[in-house]
C-alpha cells in the first residue's frame, strides 16, 4: 500500500501546487510561473538524489531511459504544466481541474493496450465514478464570476484544460517506458533526469526568442512569493509521483492521482475562495471522484492478497 500511499500525497500535494499557482498569476504571468517552477526543480532533485543515495542509479541509466525520462520532463514540465496553468487562469483552480481529468482515460487507454496491465470490472467502477464526478461538476455554468469580480472564460480554459490533459495523460506511460521495471531509486534518477531536460528546453526557448532574462524574472513580490511555493509544491508531488509509479501498476497510480480534484476545493476554499467558483454542485462532484478512488483502492488491496 506503500505505493498507493504515496500516489494519494502526490495529489495532495499536486491539488496545493495548483492553488498556489492561481495566487501567483493575479500578479504575473503564466510564462513568468514557467520560468520560475521548472528549472527550481533541478537543485531540489539534486537534493533528493543525494538523500535517497541515487548516484549509482543515476550514472547508470541507459540511453533509452534517459531519452523517454528526458521527453517525459519535457512534455510534462514545459506544455502540460503550461496549458495547465493557462486553464488555471481562465477557470479558476477548482472547475480547472475536472477537465484535465480527462487525462485519465489517455493513461488507462496505454497502461491497457501498451503496457498490457490487468484490467478488472472494479478498474472500470472506479474511473467511472471518477470520470463521473467532473461531469456534475461542469453540468452547470450559471455562475461565470467570482466573488472579487474574475470573469470565467470556458471556450479558452477548456481548451487548455484538453491540451494539458494530452500531455499530463501521456507523461506516465513514459516514465513507465523509462524505469524499465526499475525501483525507487531508479524513479528518483528519472525524475532528476525529467526536470534537468525540461529546463535545458526551456532555456534554449528562451534564447531561440531572444526574451530578455530581466524582465522574464522581474516579478510582483507577492506573485514571486507563491510561484516559489508553486516550484516546490511541484516538485515534491512529482517526486512522490515518480516513486509511486516505480511501486505501482500506472493504472493505479494515474486515477489515484485524480483525487487532487478533491484537494483542488479543500486548498482553494481555505486560501483562494474569492478567486474561485465552490459551491453544492462542485462539491457533489467531488465526493463521487473519492468514491471511485476508493474503489481502485481496495481492488488494490484485494489484488495484493493473492
Amino acid at each position: 500500500m506503500l505505493g498507493s500511499f504515496l500516489a494519494l500525497l502526490s495529489a495532495m500535494s499536486f491539488a496545493f501546487n495548483d492553488v498556489a499557482v492561481r495566487r501567483g498569476i493575479l500578479y504575473n504571468s503564466v510564462y513568468k510561473s514557467i520560468a520560475v517552477t521548472v528549472p527550481i526543480g533541478v537543485p531540489l532533485f539534486i537534493s533528493a538524489i543525494l538523500i535517497f543515495d541515487c548516484i549509482d542509479e543515476l550514472l547508470s541509466q541507459s540511453p533509452i531511459s534517459i531519452f523517454f525520462f528526458a521527453l517525459a520532463g519535457i512534455l510534462h514540465f514545459i506544455f502540460g504544466r503550461f496549458c495547465n496553468y493557462k486553464s488555471i487562469e481562465h477557470l479558476g483552480t477548482t472547475i480547472a481541474g475536472p477537465i484535465i481529468q480527462i487525462s485519465l482515460l489517455i493513461s488507462v487507454f496505454f497502461a491497457f493496450f501498451i503496457l498490457n496491465e490487468l484490467f478488472t470490472y472494479l478498474h472500470l467502477l472506479g474511473i467511472l465514478l471518477i470520470l463521473f464526478g467532473p461531469i456534475i461538476i461542469l453540468a452547470g455554468r450559471d455562475n461565470n464570476t467570482t466573488r472579487s469580480g474574475i470573469k470565467i472564460n470556458y471556450p479558452r480554459g477548456f481548451l487548455w484544460g484538453i491540451l494539458c490533459s494530452l500531455a499530463y495523460g501521456t507523461s506516465p506511460l513514459l516514465i513507465k517506458l523509462g524505469s524499465n521495471d526499475g525501483g525507487i531509486k531508479d524513479n528518483v534518477a528519472g525524475g532528476f533526469i525529467s526536470y534537468l531536460s525540461a529546463s535545458i528546453f526551456l532555456f534554449l526557448i528562451i534564447i531561440i526568442l531572444r526574451v530578455p532574462l530581466k524582465e522574464l524574472y522581474r516579478l510582483e513580490p507577492e506573485g514571486k512569493k507563491w510561484f516559489l511555493i508553486t516550484g516546490i509544491m511541484a516538485f515534491v508531488s512529482q517526486l512522490l509521483r515518480y516513486m509511486a509509479l516505480a511501486l505501482l501498476a500506472m493504472s493505479y497510480v494515474e486515477p489515484i492521482q485524480r483525487s487532487s480534484i478533491a484537494f483542488r476545493v479543500l486548498f482553494g476554499y481555505l486560501l483562494n475562495r474569492k478567486y474561485e467558483i465552490i459551491n453544492i454542485r462542485v462539491i457533489t462532484g467531488i465526493v463521487i471522484s473519492i468514491i471511485g478512488v476508493y474503489v481502485l483502492l481496495y481492488q488494490l488491496r484485494q489484488a495484493s492478497l493473492y
